[in-house]
């Protein structure tokens, strides 16, 4: 990942350019929440309603952050374990609804699929620019950089799995993607926590 290639400098966490920049996420993931659950309902699309879990996770998450800058090192991380256990309930609620409409065989709408998953897309590549700067420094600032790059994985992915359903006239393409995003999260939680520990020891 970039942030291995070419790490940020570490911010300050009681920047306030850094603050801005959390509210602004917060309320972009709050209202793309509103408007995806909506439609991943209404399309019947599980990756869509879990990108819209998703992004109900990362505007706590961002509110966390907020509430602990300027706290002690000992308190962020203890804030990252909060999230950490967050991201996995919602990886392990992906995989139980993924089985399920496995179990159903359903057939999401292609096109509410594609169209909000670009729009998805735009906000999430938003945040994610406005953290570029700030992807390094402690678990807390690198949970908030991992959860805003998972997320662009996660939009890209469902606009994919909108043309594998157009395409094949089956659910599958949808089911993997859910799949994919419930491992990401996952996998970010081990991140978290790996890290979050280490800053605790310290």
């Amino acid at each position: 990942m970039s942030q291995h290639c070419c790490p940020a400098e570490p911010a300050k966490p009681t920047d306030l350019r850094y603050r801005r920049v959390l509210w602004i996420a917060l309320a972009i993931n709050a209202a793309m929440f509103v408007t995806e659950i909506v439609a991943g309902v209404t399309a019947g699309s599980v990756s869509l309603q879990a990108d819209a879990w998703d992004f109900l996770g990362d505007a706590a998450n961002y509110g966390i952050s907020l509430f602990v800058l300027g706290m002690s090192l000992q308190r962020r991380a203890q804030a990252s374990l909060l999230k950490a256990l967050s991201m996995g309930a919602f990886g392990i609620w992906v995989l139980g609804s993924t089985l399920w409409h496995v179990v159903y065989a359903t057939l999401p709408d292609a096109m509410t699929m594609g169209a909000v998953g670009f729009l998805a897309l735009i906000a999430n590549a938003t945040v994610l620019g406005l953290l570029w700067r700030y992807r390094g420094g402690d678990s807390n600032m690198r949970s908030v950089w991992i959860c805003s790059r998972n997320d662009v994985i996660g939009n890209a992915a469902v606009m994919l799995a909108a043309v594998g359903v157009f395409g094949s006239g089956t659910g599958w393409p949808d089911i993997v993607v859910a799949a994919i995003m419930a491992f990401l999260a996952l996998q970010g939680t081990l991140q978290i926590i790996r890290q979050a520990r280490k800053e605790l020891k310290s």
